[in-house]
């Protein structure tokens, strides 16, 4: 018998999402995603100046505020054609680099593990057997990396942080250990050894995401919201002799900063994450959640490394890995092929909302259907509307963006540090388990997450080989910051347009812009929790969110665990996706702090 369930909210931070799902016999066969806020920035920003597209765009979210800044400015230089520095692409490098790497370690601990990790479970754990487990792992994988085990992996450590826990449940101030949560849950198969582990990293890493972050404030002058980019550079200058630039202290602070980021990169995220993957391999994990074949990988490419430098040459490199039909095949990208649908969002089109349209042509008029909340059911009919998220599509097909996107399109293109990594992984994980985990498992609820943190290995190195970059350009004497050109909008063509993308730590970022007499007559943004989260388009195919939990087996229909660890291996970001202001100034809702 066949039986809706409903889990609102999914995400534990960062906008509205729900999803419901049919389920028959212990699996989910349907599925549906939405997003229940709406939000009009793309609407505000018309008439603007766009050289301050950026500052507007940045509130797209609270979190992913850098990630806009830079597709924002890039769309606006693409528009009107000027070459970025050296310096200022490096520096642009620098802070987007420490960002993923800082995004991917708050998922992995703050947004995602406590889907896999039992917090209750780690009150009943043995300290001394904790230690000894954290050790070995330690061990192992700093003889891989090259670096020495984590110095705090005693018994001692691990016995203070259950105390400590234990402290915090025994005042009453329960929080995740509150009656009615799911920690009785069977899918959970950690001993509570790893589950100790695991809980008393969660705990490092909020002390360690504030400190490496810092970088941004250097760079940037503050975090969120960074202030120093511009349109053709950025503000913050280089120069030796300057206590308010760029110089030897602040490139010192940074690499130390780096160092620390690496640290706990390679002494503390990647073991605990390999370390618990072999439990859910063992669980089918690296078999769910891949969607069958109903949507392909996007990447666009990212990070370049010399002034003008061509998308096909920069450091992540473009592609789309395409499964239909069954077949893994890399092929080549045009951003021509991208187009939003919004036969089932909550938006119409003027020609009609049956057809695709291309971001460039994009419009933004929203369209409520739905019902009146609270709701227990959303319009799920074959006709129905029922999510402010509209469907991108590539080539006319769904695609999912992200991390193993990225990877996967690094690995087939032999790019030699990610095939490396990605195949140590998976031997590792084969020799662990006993199972043979090759590139298909990649295709999963699990490969994803473990994507994310091969690319958070990847990128924290290749940060610092971008500040090293960046000193021996300034030793070469080459000090510029900005083009220096084409800034007064009296300079540019009466009408031209232009997209900037970046690989933010979400996915393929895209900010499509119009410019007319120096104003922005059209913009939109096309972020990866669009593509991800996107519902049914015009001809039917389920959105990535979508297409990925069929199939999923669900143990308790009242406790639907296993959504949640399929839809978080995404971690999902709703505010950017339907980017709540009224054009109006009207209040909509007032939230009261106590």
């Amino acid at each position: 018998m066949s039986k809706k369930i409903v889990v609102d909210p999914v995400t534990r931070i960062e906008g509205h999402l729900r999803i419901e799902a049919v389920v028959d016999n212990g699996k989910i066969v349907d599925a549906w995603s939405s997003s229940t806020m709406w939000r009009g920035i793309e609407n505000i920003l018309k008439g603007r100046d766009p050289r301050e597209a950026w500052y507007w765009t940045q509130r797209f979210c609270g979190v992913c505020t850098t990630v806009h800044s830079i597709a924002s400015i890039r769309a606006v230089e693409d528009a009107i054609d000027v070459t970025v520095p050296l310096n200022a692409e490096l520096i642009r490098n620098i802070i987007m680099g420490i960002q993923s790497v800082q995004d991917h370690v708050i998922h992995f601990y703050h947004l995602h593990a406590l889907d896999w990790v039992n917090i209750v479970g780690a009150l009943s754990a043995d300290p001394k057997k904790t230690s000894d487990l954290a050790s070995a792992i330690g061990n192992k994988y700093g003889k891989i990396l090259g670096v020495a085990p984590y110095a705090k992996n005693s018994a001692d450590y691990f016995a203070t942080v259950q105390k400590r826990v234990g402290e915090f449940v025994n005042k009453g101030r329960l929080g995740l250990f509150a009656p009615g949560e799911i920690w009785s849950h069977p899918a959970y198969k950690l001993p509570n050894e790893a589950n100790l582990m695991a809980v008393a990293h969660y705990l490092e890493a909020l002390d360690w995401q504030k400190e490496i972050i810092k970088i941004h404030a250097i760079l940037g002058s503050k975090n969120p919201h960074p202030q120093s980019f511009l349109v053709g550079g950025m503000s913050i200058p280089v120069d030796p002799n300057s206590q308010n630039a760029i110089n030897a202290d602040k490139i010192a602070h940074i690499k130390q900063l780096l160092k620390q980021a690496a640290d706990f990169v390679k002494q503390i995220y990647i073991p605990d994450l390999l370390a618990i993957a072999p439990f859910y391999v063992k669980e089918g994990w690296a078999g769910i959640g891949g969607g069958q074949g109903e949507f392909d990988f996007l990447s666009f490419g990212d990070f370049p490394t010399e002034a003008g430098q061509k998308r096909e040459n920069f450091w992540l490199k473009p592609g789309l890995v395409s499964l239909k039909d069954g077949d893994i095949k890399l092929l080549p990208v045009n951003p021509d092929d991208i187009s939003e649908f919004v036969t089932h969002s909550w938006y119409n089109y003027d020609g009609g909302d049956d057809k695709g349209l291309h971001p460039f042509d994009g419009e933004t008029t929203e369209n409520y259907t739905g019902p009146k909340p609270p709701y227990k059911e959303l319009n799920t009919g074959e006709n129905d509307k029922y999510s402010w998220v509209k469907a991108p599509r590539y080539a006319g097909r769904p695609a999912e963006v992200g991390p193993l996107a990225r990877m996967l399109v690094g690995y087939l293109q032999g790019q030699s540090e990610i095939k490396g990594l990605v195949d140590l992984v998976l031997s590792d994980l084969s020799a662990s388990t006993g199972i043979k985990v090759g590139v298909p498992h990649l295709f999963s609820t699990l490969g994803r997450t473990a994507a994310r943190g091969i690319e958070t290995l990847i990128m924290v190195d290749k940060t610092s080989e971008w500040v090293d970059m960046l000193v021996a350009n300034i030793k070469a004497g080459d000090l510029r910051v900005h083009a220096g050109e084409k800034w007064d909008p009296s300079d540019w063509p009466s009408k031209c347009k232009g997209v900037g993308f970046h690989e933010a730590p979400r996915g393929m970022l895209s900010h499509w812009i119009n410019i007319e007499d120096g104003k922005i007559a059209n913009y939109q943004a096309v972020v990866p929790s669009t593509w991800n989260a996107s519902p049914r388009d015009a001809t039917g195919q389920r959105g990535p969110y979508e297409a990925a939990l069929i199939g999923t087996p669900i143990a308790d229909e009242n406790q639907p665990l296993e959504i949640l660890r399929t839809i978080h291996s995404y971690d999902p970001c709703l505010a950017c996706a339907v980017h709540v202001l009224d054009t109006e100034g009207n209040e909509i809702t007032r939230v009261k702090v106590l």
